[in-house]
C-alpha cells in the first residue's frame, strides 16, 4: 500500500488525507498544534466544493450540518440592495447551492472521517526531503511515497521548495470575524459595502450568526478593543448590524490582516511533494473560495497521486491562479473610498441586478460549474 504523509491538519490537509485514504493510500496527518483547533468562525461551502465532497462521501453530511445560504446579496450601508441571488437560482444553474456552517463543525466532521489513529497532533515538522519523500519531525523521520504540504499561507515547505518565491503579500485590508447570538433578530445573508468597508452576515445555526468585516488600512495597525472598532465603523449602518454588535461578546471577535499569494508558484509539486490549499494559492476571502479550492485540491490530488504529480499541477495551477486574481479584484472593489468611484461601483452592481439574476450567476459559471475528477477507487 502506498504511503502518504500530510503536513497540516487544516481543511486542506484533513480532506487530502481522507481522499487519499479512499484512493487506497496509507495516510498520516501531522499537525503542529497539540489538538485540531479551527481558526475562524464560519465559512461558506459553494457548489464546486460540495461536488468535490460528494466524491469522498461527505457532501451529504456537510449539507445536513449546515444551512442553505438562501437569498443573499450585496447592500449599501443604508440597507438598500444592490444585487441579490437565491439558493433556488444557484441550484438550478449549478446543480447545487451555497451552504454556510461553523468552521469547527466542518473540522470535526473531517477529523472523524479521517480517523484519530491517522492524526498525529503536537508534531513539529523540521524539514522535508522532496526527492526521497522523507519528512523530518520532532519524533524522528517518516518516509513516504507522497508528501502533502498543507501547512498554510506561511508554509515552511513552500519556502524550502521555492526559495525565490516572494511569499504572501498584504492585500490592503484587515478583517474581523466573530460569532454572535441571534436572539430575536431576523437574519438574511448579506454583505454590505461602504467606502472601503464591508460587513457580512450569515446565519450558521438557529441561534448563532457569523459576522465578518473588513477595512482598508495599513498592515499591522493595532487596536485596543476590536468590538469598539467595529461599532465605530459600522454602528450607524443598517439593521441588524448595530443590534448584532450590541449583542456581541468582545472576546468572540478576532482580527487579522489579510494576505494572499499575489505571485503564482511555478508548480504545485516538486519531487514527491505536492502543495494544497493556502500553501499553494492563498487568496483573499472575497469570493468565499479559500476552503472550497483547498477541497478541490484534495480530491484532485488523490486522483493523480498514483502517477506523475505534474498532472496535479496541470489540473490546479491555472484554475487557482485565476481564482486568486479574481478574488483580489473583488477585494480592490471593496477598498474603494473615492465617492465617485464608489458611486460608479454601486451603480454598475445595481444595473446588473436589474438586468436579472442570471447575469450575476453567469459571471460565476467558470467557478461554480467545476466538476471533480472521477471518484477515487
Amino acid at each position: 500500500m502506498p504511503r502518504a504523509v500530510v503536513i497540516g491538519g487544516g481543511i486542506g490537509g484533513l480532506t487530502s488525507g481522507i481522499a487519499l485514504r479512499r484512493a487506497g493510500w496509507e495516510v498520516t496527518v501531522l499537525e503542529r498544534a497539540p489538538r485540531i483547533d479551527p481558526v475562524g468562525s464560519g465559512l461558506a461551502i459553494a457548489a464546486n466544493a460540495l461536488k468535490a465532497l460528494d466524491t469522498i462521501d461527505l457532501g451529504d453530511s456537510v449539507r445536513k450540518l449546515s444551512r442553505l445560504q438562501g437569498e443573499a446579496g450585496i447592500r449599501r450601508p443604508d440597507g438598500r440592495w444592490l444585487a441579490r441571488t437565491s439558493s433556488d437560482d444557484a441550484e438550478a444553474r449549478f446543480g447545487d447551492s451555497v451552504v454556510v456552517m461553523l468552521r469547527s463543525t466542518l473540522m470535526d466532521l473531517l477529523a472523524d472521517a479521517l480517523g484519530a489513529d491517522r492524526l498525529r497532533p503536537g508534531t513539529e515538522v523540521a524539514g522535508v526531503d522532496a526527492e526521497r519523500g522523507v519528512v523530518r519531525t520532532s519524533d524522528g523521520e517518516l518516509e513516504a511515497d507522497l508528501v502533502v504540504a498543507a501547512d498554510g499561507i506561511r508554509s515552511r515547505t513552500r519556502q524550502a521548495l521555492f526559495p525565490d518565491h516572494p511569499g504572501p503579500a498584504y492585500a490592503g485590508v484587515t478583517a474581523w470575524r466573530g460569532l454572535i447570538p441571534r436572539g430575536e433578530l431576523a437574519i438574511r445573508s448579506s454583505e454590505s459595502w461602504g467606502r472601503g468597508l464591508v460587513f457580512g452576515i450569515h446565519l450558521v445555526a438557529d441561534d448563532l450568526v457569523y459576522v465578518y468585516a473588513t477595512d482598508a488600512m495599513p498592515a499591522g495597525t493595532v487596536s485596543g478593543n476590536e468590538l469598539e472598532e467595529l461599532k465605530r465603523r459600522f454602528g450607524h449602518w443598517h439593521e441588524p448590524i448595530p443590534a448584532l454588535l450590541r449583542a456581541a461578546d468582545p472576546a468572540s471577535i478576532i482580527r487579522n490582516d489579510v494576505h494572499h499569494l499575489a505571485t503564482p508558484l511555478p508548480a504545485y509539486h516538486q519531487g514527491r511533494v505536492a502543495l494544497v490549499g493556502d500553501a499553494a494559492h492563498a487568496m483573499t476571502p472575497n469570493l468565499g473560495q479559500g476552503a472550497c479550492q483547498a477541497i478541490e485540491d484534495a480530491v484532485t490530488l488523490a486522483h493523480h497521486a498514483g502517477g506523475d504529480l505534474a498532472a496535479y499541477t496541470a489540473a490546479r495551477l491555472d484554475r487557482t491562479t485565476k481564482v486568486v486574481r479574481r478574488s483580489m479584484s473583488m477585494c480592490r472593489l471593496t477598498r474603494l473610498r473615492n465617492p465617485a468611484a464608489v458611486w460608479l461601483r454601486d451603480t454598475a452592481m445595481s444595473l446588473a441586478d436589474r438586468l436579472g439574476p442570471d447575469l450575476v450567476l453567469r459571471s460565476m459559471d467558470d467557478l461554480l460549474s467545476w466538476e471533480p475528477p472521477a471518484r477515487p477507487a
